[in-house]
């Protein structure tokens, strides 16, 4: 089965830095589908398939989707032979907690200590489309938003407290092996490392080491992703 993806890309079309594009290129690799990725810029809407606006969005024989989540269970549900990296109802159900979760805390705190860099990694076109939504978002210039991150970076850490919690528990969030779960919290952190140099994490935190896992999963596949800076 032949799938192509529209991917968020920055002024240099190999640099994605999507989230949700990242979870499924994760879940992709994890499974071992392939997956042809094209790269696609805020301004240009009219080359998605009609009815939809935003990527991810997936164009499989049968046609195309757009919500990250919902594509992650289409392909397991279409690809029962490769590693199960879902589960049950019962368990796409926790994980749509856990999809709530990343959004709310940690994207949310993610944000505003990257959000100037994001611009700064844009194709000139897209970059006055991505100052003027941004700055209406937050009510303030890029520049005043990202300011004083590292005053902020705390607030990061906090956040991440329940995953650091669930990882005593093994090396992924999966257990032994990267699940779901697992793409879904190192989305975002594919995020920051594909624009830019900021770091919120410590080597001594257990989120690090879980996130050196992460790159180094289904064959390195995001450690070799290309990145901005």
């Amino acid at each position: 089965m032949r799938l192509q993806m529209f991917d968020l890309a920055g002024a240099d079309p190999a640099v994605r830095f999507s989230p949700y594009c990242w979870r499924i290129r994760m879940a992709c690799a994890l499974k071992g589908i392939a997956l042809e990725t094209l790269p696609w810029r805020f301004t240009e809407a009219a080359l998605l398939p009609a009815g939809h606006k935003s990527v991810p969005t997936l164009v499989h024989p049968g046609g195309a989707m757009s919500e990250s989540f919902d594509i992650a269970v289409w392909l397991e549900e279409q690809f029962p032979d490769t590693p199960a990296i879902m589960g049950d109802a019962l368990g796409i159900a926790h994980l749509r907690l856990i999809a709530a979760w990343t959004e709310a805390q940690v994207s949310a705190a993610l944000v505003r200590n990257v959000v100037l860099d994001i611009w700064s990694a844009l194709a000139p076109e897209d970059q006055a489309y991505f100052r003027e939504s941004r700055e209406r978002r937050f009510g303030a210039s890029l520049e005043f938003v990202q300011d004083g991150r590292e005053g902020r970076v705390e607030a990061v850490r906090t956040a991440l407290q329940p995953a650091r919690m669930a990882l005593r528990k093994g090396p992924f969030l999966g257990g032994e092996r990267p699940s779901f779960a697992d793409c879904l919290l190192f989305a975002p952190f594919m995020w920051v490392r594909s624009i830019s140099l900021f770091d919120p994490l410590e080597p001594s935190d257990a989120i690090f080491a879980w996130r050196e896992r992460m790159l180094d999963a289904a064959g390195g596949v995001a450690r070799a992703a290309a990145r901005a800076v």
